[in-house]
């Protein structure tokens, strides 16, 4: 069992940038990152392993990095370019835990 908190959410527009974080108690591996439109399922768009490697979905590949910091049990994805479509919830997830997610706004 481990909790996993995000933040970092928030309002912008188009082409704007946001950077948000997963706060987890235990250094998992590998973790994903999913993103859950308005009344839409949710998504995976990036996951991590335990060396920092990420992979994406190809609707954010070239403009969300994922990243992690072990020392602290930080993952982070940075979203640039951002695009209407990219409004929703972003959670981060581990097996079956999630967080209780962050919400972003992409204004056009």
């Amino acid at each position: 069992q481990v909790q996993l908190v995000e933040s970092g959410g928030g309002s912008v527009q188009a082409g704007g940038s946001l950077r948000l974080s997963c706060a987890a108690s235990a250094t998992l591996a590998p973790i994903d990152w999913y993103h859950q439109a308005p009344g839409k399922e949710r998504v995976l768009v990036a996951r991590i392993s335990i060396g920092g490697i990420g992979d994406y979905a190809d609707s954010v590949k070239s403009r969300f990095t994922i990243s992690r910091d072990n020392a602290n049990d930080m993952i982070y994805l940075q979203m640039d370019s951002l695009k209407p479509d990219d409004t929703g919830v972003y959670f981060c997830h581990w097996r079956d835990s999630w967080g209780q997610g962050t919400q972003v706004t992409v204004s056009s």
